[in-house]
């Protein structure tokens, strides 16, 4: 809910403040925003601390990972959409009609780099300070520390500069010291390899979890999951500028040996991080309940918290289950609908799919009621998981968002093995298993037969990471990286279909499914109520809610009207990347190239 360490604005610092303006006005303008120079905000430890902080809080708020980077950039995929018809925000970005106007695109990317100014001042400076070499061991080993975090939190902001538009002007020095505002878009290849690199660095600044305080602050576990993900990018596909088509570079295996050494290395520590053994746990039993896991899975969250637009988050508020402004929980939800394919993804005994997907909706009086099938929302931020007499507001209740997972380690060890080796080894499998038994708490039996060979392997780690990440904005990039992006949209549809003229594997999904109220919870008629088809006409007392008698003439699948069909406006070699929007354009003056087919 709240940072665990004091935030505070960042002090004597310069920062990239016309992004903001377009005309006559140079694309960067430096202006300071305290009256403290650069060397008496970094003349002690306790300074220099405040400046690293001030670079964590540009992670978060509405432009960050409140809202806009992690609950609008990640969809449609085949996994969820934006609900509701195409406008010039969040369901454009959703439907890939991405116009230059879209003010969703521009001020995520100027907070972004705000970001990166604010690191790049704290790299510069803080191995220049006089304690940093020659102070008290104390001062040496926490200098070092937040050192090693500027390096991680400007790999961060990079990292996602580039997996949505690709080439990037990427500045690794604050704009004070640099003669040249007007930085053109550097490869995408240079600047994973020098984050990479600077990670590498990083990883030996750091501590363990275990040996400091806990607070949302990233240790050494974080940094190496995140060099992990960022080498397994670098090793995957993206859409090119120069070819204008999704391509792999001949080099990847190196980048997959990277993420495959890092993750071993924090598998074979789970002293400081490994899995929950609840996968729900993880999210009502700590999340939402403010808590930390002492599992740590989750190796790294954003803070949040303050109850306004610049430092807190909107999970619970804009999505997971809809709620009524009148209950005992307070408004919020519906934002995010996840698809009838995907819940029907899941095996039922599967405990994650009814943590990943809410099917109620909660009423004024605090009642439960079953949504139809197209009507589905994510459910890992729910404000009924939430104790209500905790403080917030009624857009902002404190949710912190995770960056990286323990899960996630185990299955980019798993999937880098086996691109490593041509077939999967015993410790891929291990790691692969380890993530299904967890999910089939209770049932571990009946995880199935793992793939043996390459090929199969690979489409069963697609397979895990699709139910696993359900609602944590991985699984568009994950399909992106893996130049799948467009057949996975275009399966969807099929399945969609198919779900609708009951064919195939979904010849069991009920017309309608029948329930009623026990209390405020929901009891279903059949003890399998979603795959039960045959269902007897019920007593007196029953709801029957359309189910999937709701497809029969559904926007998802006729895309009537047509904005609002999954991903409607989607074109392969063009929709991988976000468009510079125009403001952007205009700012860097001809300097910024458009990305491909915009």
């Amino acid at each position: 809910m709240k940072m665990r360490f004091s935030k505070s604005i960042i002090i004597a610092i310069t920062i990239i403040s016309t992004l903001g303006f377009v005309g006559c006005k140079k694309y960067l303008e430096v202006e300071p925003v305290s009256q403290y120079n650069v060397e008496q905000a970094f003349s002690d430890v306790s300074n220099a601390t405040t400046a690293l902080l001030g670079v964590y809080d540009e992670l978060q708020g509405d432009n960050g990972y409140g809202i806009r980077i992690n609950l609008y950039y990640p969809y449609d995929s085949d996994e969820a959409i934006v609900s509701g018809g195409l406008d010039n925000g969040r369901r454009g970005i959703g439907r890939y009609q991405l116009l230059l106007s879209n003010s969703e695109l521009r001020n995520p990317f100027v907070q972004l780099y705000r970001g990166i100014e604010k690191a790049n001042l704290c790299i510069d400076q803080i191995p220049q300070m006089t304690q940093y070499n020659n102070g008290t061991e104390a001062e040496k080993k926490e200098l070092r520390r937040l050192h090693g975090e500027a390096l991680t939190l400007r790999a961060q902001f990079l990292f996602e500069l580039v997996r949505n538009w690709g080439d990037v002007p990427a500045p690794f020095t604050p704009s004070y010291k640099n003669p040249n505002l007007y930085i053109p878009q550097a490869n995408r290849d240079s600047t994973y390899d020098r984050l990479i690199a600077d990670l590498a660095i990083a990883k030996d600044l750091v501590p363990w979890r275990t040996e400091v305080v806990r607070n949302e602050r990233i240790t050494k576990g974080a940094v190496k999951a995140i060099r992990a993900k960022l080498a397994m990018f670098r090793g995957g596909f993206s859409l090119r500028n120069e070819t204008k088509t999704m391509e792999r570079r001949s080099d990847s295996l190196k980048y997959y040996t990277i993420a495959r050494d890092e993750c071993a290395d924090l598998m074979a520590r789970r002293d400081q991080h490994t899995l929950n053994p609840n996968y729900e746990d993880i999210w009502k039993r700590y999340l939402s309940s403010f808590q930390p896991d002492p599992f740590g899975e989750i190796i790294f969250e954003v803070g949040a918290g303050g109850g306004n637009s610049n430092s807190d988050s909107r999970m619970g508020n804009y999505n997971g289950p809809s709620v009524n402004a009148a209950s005992r929980y307070g408004t919020g939800g519906g934002g995010i609908l996840t698809l009838p394919n995907y819940f029907y993804s899941f095996e039922p005994i599967d405990t994650r799919r009814d943590v990943s997907i809410t099917y109620y909706a909660i009423a004024a009086n605090n009642n439960k009621s079953l949504r139809r099938l197209a009507e589905l929302t994510d459910g890992k931020f729910r404000r009924d998981w939430r104790n209500p007499f905790l403080p917030g507001t009624v857009l902002n209740l404190g949710y912190n968002w995770p960056i990286i997972r323990f899960a996630d380690v185990l299955l980019m060890f798993a999937e880098a093995e086996n691109k490593i080796n041509g077939s999967p080894t015993a410790a891929a499998i291990a790691a692969f298993e380890e993530v299904r038994k967890r999910a089939y708490r209770g049932n571990v039996n009946s995880i199935g037969v793992t793939p043996t060979t390459k090929d199969a392997f690979f489409n069963a780690i697609v397979n895990e990471r699709y139910l696993e990440f359900g609602g944590e904005a991985i699984r568009k990039y994950d399909l992106i990286r893996w130049n799948l992006l467009a057949s996975k949209i275009a399966e969807t549809r099929t399945k969609l279909q198919q779900i609708r003229n009951f064919q195939g594997a979904y010849a069991n999904v009920p017309q309608y499914v029948y329930w009623k109220l026990n209390g405020e919870e929901i009891q279903f008629f059949s003890p399998t109520p979603f795959t039960t088809t045959a269902v007897p006409s019920p007593t007196t007392g029953w709801t029957r809610t359309d189910w999937r008698q709701h497809l029969t003439s559904n926007t998802l699948i006729d895309n009537l009207p047509l904005d609002q069909g999954i991903a409607r406006f989607f074109v392969p070699n063009k929709s991988e990347l976000f468009p510079f929007d125009q403001a952007t354009l205009d700012a860097y003056r001809g300097i910024l190239k458009q990305n491909p087919n915009y």
